[in-house]
């Protein structure tokens, strides 16, 4: 892979990490603030659906494939620069894994699958609910901040490949 086509694989990542940055920040802007301003009952339900609609999605395809694109390239590219740049492509892939994948994971993926067990319209998933929208959107709010810091990162190197290694 020369130098333009490793500046060209790190524009479609950063573009695809805004994407998804972007999706995840219509959740926590007003996605998720209509839906817990609705009847528990409702916001569940529509969660639920959510949930299992966006399993089949490309969304879910990017933030699975971006960590392994982006340490694959990374790793492929790490003797090819140097300094900043170096130091960007190697970031790039360790900022989306730790804020967005395994928050997701870890977070936001639990959290989805205790919701999917409830009954919309017992107490405890009522209960649950007040939870869930606060907790759910904390986490969502870091996968933005990772998912843009991600795209800032691979606009840089871009940027300093075109520049000159």
């Amino acid at each position: 892979m020369n130098h333009d086509a490793l500046m060209y694989a790190c524009v479609f990542l950063a573009l695809w990490s805004a994407i998804i940055a972007g999706v995840f920040s219509a959740f926590s802007e007003f996605i998720m603030s209509a839906l817990t301003r609705t009847h528990p009952t409702s916001g569940i339900e529509s969660m639920q659906q959510i949930n299992i609609t966006v399993l089949k999605t490309q969304f879910v395809a990017g933030v699975l494939l971006i960590p392994l694109l982006s340490i694959g390239l990374a790793v492929y590219a790490w003797d090819m620069l140097s300094g900043w740049t170096r130091i960007g492509i190697a970031l790039a892939p360790l900022v989306f894994v730790l804020a967005v994948f395994l928050v997701t994971l870890l977070g936001n993926v639990p959290m989805n699958e205790r919701l999917a067990r409830m009954r919309p319209d017992s107490t405890d998933a009522h209960t649950y609910w007040r939870r869930y929208g606060i907790v759910w959107t904390r986490f969502n709010h870091v996968r933005v901040l990772g998912s843009v810091v991600t795209a800032v990162l691979y606009l840089y190197v871009a940027i300093r490949l075109v520049q000159g290694p």
